[in-house]
Parts: structure tokens; sequence; C-alpha cells
């Protein structure tokens, strides 16, 4: 039997919430989410790496992802865009969320446009369900990804954490 993936689990205050980070011992994001969706978190790490495939050992800033983190909450936007990033997740998942890192910073897109670029126009429910899959957000940004009238939908942090990150990020229309 081979051994549990052994991953690193941190948390820093930011101003809407705190946030648990989880990075390998390479220094890679695996999974970031806010404390009190932390069950979900763990659903999450037991999908993708199976029920006894990881560990969990606290360690401060592992990688130096949380001063990243915090240095991205502070208004370094752009520390996060080369930002390392491993996850599970299928091939059509794994599609969506790179997409979601080409959203530039500060602008949105709707889930059918998402679904345009990774060449599946039809797939915008799929797209939608991938980016509420989504392990690592704010770094994979699924935060950008809004209704096709512009409205704010489905962010699994919450709607105001999403219109903070879209305001953080200098989003420029209101955001309704």
């Amino acid at each position: 039997m081979a051994e549990p993936l052994r991953l690193l689990i941190d948390r820093t205050d930011t101003p809407i919430g705190e946030l648990v980070i989880v990075a390998d011992r390479e220094g890679r994001l695996r999974a970031i989410d806010w404390t009190d969706y932390e069950a979900r978190l763990l659903r999450l790490l037991r999908l993708h790496y199976g029920e006894h495939g990881f560990v969990l050992e606290p360690e401060r800033n592992p990688g130096g992802l949380t001063q990243v983190m915090r240095a991205w909450f502070t208004g370094d936007l752009g520390v996060i865009a080369s930002l390392p990033v491993e996850t599970g997740g299928t091939p059509f998942q794994r599609t969506v969320w790179a997409a979601l890192r080409e959203i530039p910073c500060g602008t949105t897109v709707s889930y059918s446009e998402l679904a345009r670029r990774i060449g599946r126009p039809a797939a915008v429910r799929a797209v939608g369900m991938a980016n509420g899959a989504n392990p690592v957000g704010i770094v994979v940004p699924c935060h950008r990804v809004v209704g096709a009238n512009g409205t704010l939908t489905g962010y699994g942090g919450g709607l105001e954490r999403k219109r903070w990150l879209l305001a953080h990020e200098g989003y420029r229309k209101e955001v309704p």
C-alpha cells in the first residue's frame, strides 16, 4: 500500500475571513478555502486523493504560500499569477481551471464565455460544475465568472466575498 500524500496546512487571517492553505512538500498549492468551509475543503481532498490518500501536517508558511496570499490581500495582485498549483480532478475540470487562470485580474467572463474558451460551447452547465469544484479558489480565480447578464452567481465562499474579491482586483463595473 502506498504511503499517503503528506500535505502541509496553514491558516491566515484576511479582511474577509480566515483562509486555509494546503500545500505539498514541493511548495505547490493543493487547496485553499475559508475556515468556515473547511469541511468542504476536506471533502475535496478526499475526493481527489482518496479517503486515506493524504495526511495533513500543520506548518507555518508552507512553501512561502501563506506569505504570498498575505501579499495578495494587501494589494500585490500579481503575486499569485504564476503560483505553482497541483490539483486532482478530471481532465475536463483541469481544463476549466486552467482557463480560469487566463482571465485577467480585474475582469470577469460568463460561464458561457468560459465554455466557449475551452472549445466546449455547449458545456456551460459542466463548466459551472467544474468551477464549483475548484479546490484552489482565488489563485484559480473562479470568482471572476459571473452570470450571462453580469450578475454575481455561485461563489462557494459566498457572494459577499465574491463581491469583495472582484472589488479588490479593481473590477470597475458595478457588481449587482
